[in-house]
């Protein structure tokens, strides 16, 4: 048997406590910090008319911290969005094997970028803020600290029960890419643009298919383009990368990720599902109309999919199996249903999409809506035929006992009404409206619904940093890519292209639908936004179609695409959170990924759908 290489593990392994207490603590603590700051903020502005000039540029620093080292818990806990579709059908030894590349990729990635990180961080030690005056090397040296431990983490992944032929394999791979790509610059530069199909279709695709995260597959080709076809140094990367994570916008992403965790366990999303429950859910179908329900409710509380369904599966799928519903169907339900809410305020995607291009994120608020309803009508439409020849299992609820929970649900139905109101008004921006959210839960589950576990609290802190680091670096490394594909000529070239297909706005628009389907389905939705919307949001405008409804548009494709089976990982996301095969469902879920596209279709095809209330 082949000795195992225990000294680089057991020389590693003494920095992973030290590597979890810096990361987890401080990443939890800055969430705390966060919601405080942007919560004064808006007390002190509306509240009391003494708007605290500060607080943005102050929250806009720590969030820079926040997101690099949830990147680093992210990477600890393998929670990085990455496509596993391929690499779950090979052996073991396979995956394995591919899982110490994906190390290396990553070690090699953050190693590129140190060394230009400090040269950047330096050259901002002169840049200060306008009203603290705090050199901007401070926001830097949270991304270097967090890549020092990024690549301390992808080491130990790569280390961890490595043969030394193994490693030597990994490592000789590694070292032959890298030098048949320096040997390859002259016919690289002679290509032309056909580097682009090298560095950003057959490397990127490669990574992301070998289960490599998206963010660092982006990363690894947009470092590896600069670096063998450009003299452009390497500074850049982190430099765009800064830039796409900085906006004050983005930090409603860990915000609503928090609000949507606390959902549950304050016992908001129980008293919601349970009023819902008592009106339909003894009839025909009822569960099923109750859970499209539900996630078109708690969606206009949380910004996170993933915690609209968390938050309604516990609560609703053990008495729908208990009632003879197949686990494939609930799935299938519970997936098309996250799909159809992409759109309902305060969706994270609405709120990133109107960061990366500029459309109003109030426009997409108000747009947003109605398309969403007319999908939830289309899946209620499909689920009545469905349950045709079904028998009603449901007990009736009594008048008083629904009065009850109405009663029980009422502060939990004030608060999606309570965000809208707020950021309509103008009492809070779309970034501190859910920092409203989070203290109104944190009051309900206390006060009223007696549901607030402290010992939850800490994880629930870490799982929002978590959660927001593996998509904040998602979209700076998909800044970078995006930066570089448009110094390339690519965004022309794609305007050019785009612009010349037949049809007109029609042409156009049937077009993206495809392109953002396949696209949600193979990079997770986000990425696919912030790589394409700024390069196709302008040739939308260009061609007569109103920019708020081709987002909600794009953003209903791509949610079609990332609950779609084979490849979308929101599909496999939702067997997890259902604990159910795969098998199950993938047969049952056609249907109602079906209906979703005919229900796009028409919210394409008639604009008032999306603008009639802008």
């Amino acid at each position: 048997m082949t000795p195992k290489t225990t000294l680089p593990a057991a020389l590693l392994g003494r920095l992973d406590t030290a590597v979890d207490w810096v990361s987890q603590g401080l990443a939890a603590a800055l969430v705390v910090i966060e919601i405080v700051i942007l919560f004064v903020g808006v007390v002190f502005r509306y509240g009391l008319d003494k708007p605290l000039i500060w607080s943005n540029e102050l929250a806009e620093i720590l969030f820079l911290w926040l997101v690099s080292l949830g990147a680093v818990i992210a990477l600890r806990r393998s929670e990085h969005m990455r496509m596993t579709v391929l690499v779950a059908k090979l052996s073991p030894s396979r995956q394995r094997f591919l899982a110490r590349l994906a190390g290396l990729i990553v070690a090699v990635f953050t190693l590129e970028l140190i060394i230009p990180g400090l040269d950047y961080m330096a050259a901002q030690q002169a840049i200060t803020t306008p009203t603290l005056h705090i050199p901007g090397s401070w926001e830097v040296a949270g991304q270097i600290l967090a890549l020092l431990m990024l690549f301390y983490v992808a080491l130990r992944q790569l280390f961890a029960g490595i043969t030394w032929p193994e490693l030597l394999i990994t490592l000789g791979i590694g070292i032959a890419i890298g030098v048949g790509l320096w040997a390859s610059e002259n016919l690289l530069y002679d290509i032309g643009n056909g580097d682009l199909i090298v560095f950003f279709v057959v490397i990127v695709g490669i990574c992301i298919f070998a289960g490599v995260p998206i963010a660092f597959s982006f990363g690894i080709a947009t470092i590896g383009y600069i670096y063998f076809t450009t003299s452009i140094p390497l500074s850049i990367v982190i430099s765009q990368m800064d830039q796409g994570m900085a906006s004050i916008e983005l930090l409603a992403v860990p915000m609503f990720v928090v609000l949507g965790l606390l959902l549950e366990m304050t016992g908001i999303a129980r008293a919601l599902v349970n009023l819902l429950t008592a009106l339909v859910g003894n009839r025909r179908g009822g569960l099923s109309y109750v859970l499209i329900g539900a996630i078109y409710l708690i969606a206009g509380i949380s910004g996170s999919k993933a915690a609209d369904q968390a938050a309604v599966a516990p609560v609703l799928l053990p008495e729908m199996k208990r009632r003879g519903i197949p686990p494939g169907e609930l799935v299938a339900q519970l997936a098309s249903a996250a799909a159809m809410s992409e759109t309902i305020p305060p969706s994270l995607v609405l709120i990133i999409v109107g960061a990366v291009t500029g459309v109003s994120t109030a426009a997409l608020f108000t747009g947003g809506l109605l398309p969403a309803a007319v999908a939830a009508l289309g899946l209620i439409v499909l689920i009545f035929f469905r349950t045709r020849g079904e028998t009603p299992s449901g007990t009736s609820v009594a008048p008083r006992e629904a009065l009850r929970l109405f009663i029980i649900a009422i502060p939990a139905l004030i608060l999606p009404f309570l965000i809208r109101y707020a950021v309509l008004a103008g009492i809070a921006t779309a970034t501190e409206v859910a920092t409203i959210g989070v203290i109104y839960a944190v009051f309900v589950g206390i006060t009223i619904y007696r549901s607030f576990d402290l010992k939850r609290l800490f994880p629930l802190l870490v799982e929002t940093a978590a959660l927001s680091g593996a998509i904040l670096l998602i979209i700076g490394a998909a800044s970078a890519m995006a930066w570089a594909l448009t110094q390339a000529g690519f965004a022309q070239a794609l305007t050019a292209a785009m612009t010349g297909i037949p049809g007109g706005k029609y042409g156009f628009m049937a077009v993206s639908i495809l392109l953002f389907i396949v696209l949600g389905s193979v990079l997770e939705g986000l990425p696919a936004m912030v790589l394409f919307g700024p390069l196709l949001f302008p040739i939308a405008q260009q061609v007569g179609i109103n920019v708020v409804q081709y987002a909600i548009v794009s953003i209903l494709a791509m949610g079609i695409g990332l609950f779609s089976p084979p490849f979308g990982v929101g599909f496999y996301q939702t067997c997890l959170i259902s604990k159910t095969s795969s098998d199950e469902a993938v047969t049952r879920i056609w249907p109602y990924m079906a209906t979703l596209v005919v229900t796009l279709i028409i919210i394409a095809a008639v604009p008032w759908i999306s603008t009639g209330f802008l």
